[in-house]
């Protein structure tokens, strides 16, 4: 179990930490010369069946409230001192109020200096404090008045820290790695030495991790667990790391970084979450204030983006998105303290819901139906939710990201639930069966209200049939529903067009005649057709007229318009998409490499390469083409 303190200035934290552990948790020359505590203090002591409790030992003063903070997010359960001669004061509110927003519900106060004050005064303050512990997580506290000078109460408050642990329900190893770095610091002979509270995981001696956001490997050479060498470190417990890796030293860490397995290694510089502000506030947080977050044992600024109207009040919580200056590390369930711009005065705090969140669009109705979905319990009662509010699918690899699931707890997850499932590169998406089914059948409705409109067409190409059908809708989930209709006999495809079985169009006997007369000419120059003007006047035809007609034969997929009034053969289009692909070097194709292929000029060649873009055959990625969906044409 971890142990932090909290409270006032000069109410005997740190003296009643040395008395508990017989360890002085004051480290700094200048905190030994000034008789207070500035930076994070450290202490241990063995418990009767060969545990450990560590202690935390925070500053007081405001002035480093946020050395504070980052000592007490990775703490289990809270010592909380008040002095009997001061009573309550500013810092052991402030210090409450933190500890309450970052969800701590186990905790004990000591009423230090109790040899100091009479029976009555420390009646008197004990009163204040259980009025003080209402309505927060820590109401209803034991109180133990003690004395580090006398070792008046000591016993009887050890005994009763030592229940707690052995009754406070051990973290769950559940997981990937994660350690939220305090302190770092150049061991002789040793090397680099990290410190901190692991969030979540296990690490073993010869992992490879990642230092976050520096995004340097590591790898770790030894383990201290609970100030006790070991193979392991488990959740819950404070690590030191002796980490090894390029370029790792001192200088390249900092407070506030992460060591992580490589796969958590996403910073970010957006959170969707759930904000409180405190009560205690005069004034409600407006949309876009600039604050400082705390989180893990970072320190960034940044702004919040109130998602749910305009204001917070104070007293009330509302989905926000915190936009920050730079990168942080953060995951689904974090805990996070805001204060004002000047750091010098808390506002409120929270939980992050999502770590990876769209900078557009953040506060639709569909978005907010999403971030309340997360809000709900457990990973297979948030996934269900989501998978019920999502119109347009949930990636599974940054659901299971957020949520640090492993991939035996993902697929648990997956398991539980009824879900149509899409493959998509080295993720996939989940969609509830109603909601895919809902998709089908908008599919169905758009290609009737089509025909109805263009009732000489035959069908939709695939890419204009997702923009007109679910334009948010991923290409790859659009293919799998549109060849599962196929499959089924929902849709037919004619060449490039999809259309409804039902719906056939075909050419006039006068129209078939020119017909006869027209393609012999396209394919005799396969890759380089004339174009209209140049057909009519061959065969002394109306330019309008063969224009009318190769407009019509593109609606019902024997030709298709790669640019204007150029028209090429189905079986054209065929042989230069196979070309393509054959050129394509991991499916990226070249258009230099392409025009020379086909021997014609880069104009033709590059609308040729645009008309593919356009129709979903490929994709232009900079100065290349990539292939998107390699059998459009060829079936």
């Amino acid at each position: 179990m971890i142990i932090g303190t909290a409270g006032h200035i000069d109410h005997g934290k740190t003296a009643l930490v040395k008395a508990l552990t017989g360890v002085d948790a004051d480290r700094l020359k200048e905190e030994k010369a000034r008789g207070i505590t500035i930076d994070l203090g450290y202490a241990y002591t063995p418990l009767p069946n060969g545990d450990v409790l560590g202690f935390v030992d925070v500053p007081g003063h405001e002035k480093f409230i946020h050395n504070m903070l980052a000592g007490a997010t990775g703490i289990d359960f809270v010592l909380l001192v008040v002095a009997a001669d001061d009573g309550p004061m500013p810092q052991t509110r402030e210090h409450l109020h933190i500890l309450d927003l970052l969800g701590l519900q186990h905790g004990v106060v000591a009423l230090t200096k109790a040899d100091r004050v009479s029976a009555d005064r420390l009646e008197a303050v004990r009163a204040d404090i259980a009025a003080l512990l209402l309505g927060t997580g820590l109401q209803g506290s034991d109180i133990y008045p003690v004395s580090a000078l006398t070792g008046s109460g000591i016993p009887a408050l050890r005994a009763h820290l030592e229940a707690e642990a052995q009754a406070l329900q051990q973290r769950p190893a559940s997981g990937h790695f994660r350690l939220a770095v305090d302190r770092c610091f150049t061991l002789s002979g040793i090397g680099t030495v990290v410190t901190g509270t692991v969030f979540s995981g296990v690490v073993t001696v010869g992992d490879k991790l990642v230092m976050s956001p520096s995004n340097i490997p590591v790898r770790v050479r030894s383990i201290h667990a609970q100030d006790r060498p070991a193979q392991t470190g488990v959740a819950g417990q404070r690590c030191a790391l002796n980490l090894v890796g390029p370029g790792l030293d001192k200088a390249s860490v900092a407070r506030g970084d992460w060591v992580l397995a490589e796969l958590l290694h996403a910073p970010v510089t957006r959170l969707d979450a759930r904000l409180r502000v405190l009560a205690s506030e005069d004034k409600p947080l407006r949309h876009w204030t600039p604050v400082h977050v705390h989180l893990g044992a970072t320190d960034v600024s940044g702004r919040v983006s109130v998602l749910e109207g305009e204001v917070v009040a104070p007293g009330m919580d509302a989905l926000v998105q915190l936009v920050l200056d730079k990168p942080v590390g953060a995951l689904h369930g974090d805990r996070f303290i805001v204060r004002d711009q000047s750091a010098s005065r808390t506002l409120g705090g929270g939980r992050v819901l999502d770590s990876f969140p769209p900078a557009r669009g953040r506060r639709t109705p569909s978005r907010i139906a999403l971030l309340r979905a997360l809000e709900t319990g457990a990973p297979a009662d948030a996934m269900q939710a989501m998978l019920q509010a999502s119109t347009n699918g949930v990636d599974l690899r940054r659901f299971a990201l957020n949520w640090n699931l492993r991939e035996d707890e993902a697929s648990s997850v997956w398991a539980s639930l009824a879900m149509r499932r899409v493959e998509e590169g080295e993720t996939a998406i989940g969609f509830s069966p109603t909601v895919w089914e809902a998709l089908r059948q908008r599919l169905l409705d758009t290609l009737t209200a089509e025909h109805a409109r263009v009732p000489d067409m035959l069908g939709v190409d695939r890419e204009r049939l997702r923009r007109m059908t679910a334009p948010m809708l991923s290409r790859s989930a659009f293919l799998a529903l549109t060849d599962e209709s196929l499959a089924i006999g929902n849709i037919k495809a004619s060449g490039l067009w999809l259309h409804l079985p039902g719906h056939s169009v075909a050419l006039l006997a006068h129209e078939e005649k020119l017909w006869a007369k027209v393609h012999p000419l396209l394919d005799a120059a396969p890759y380089q057709p004339p174009r209209v003007r140049d057909i009519a006047k061959v065969l002394d035809v109306d330019e309008s007229a063969m224009r009318l007609l190769l407009q019509r034969l593109a609606r019902l997929g024997d030709v298709f318009q790669v640019a204007h009034d150029h028209f090429f053969t189905r079986g054209s289009v065929t042989a230069l998409a196979t070309i393509a692909h054959q050129l394509a070097q991991d499916d990226l194709l070249e258009a230099a490499v392409f025009r020379d292929r086909i021997g014609v000029g880069r104009k033709l060649a590059i609308q040729i390469l645009e008309f593919f873009d356009r129709v979903g055959f490929t994709r232009r990625t900079r100065d290349r083409h990539k292939l998107r969906h390699a059998d459009l044409f060829t079936g």
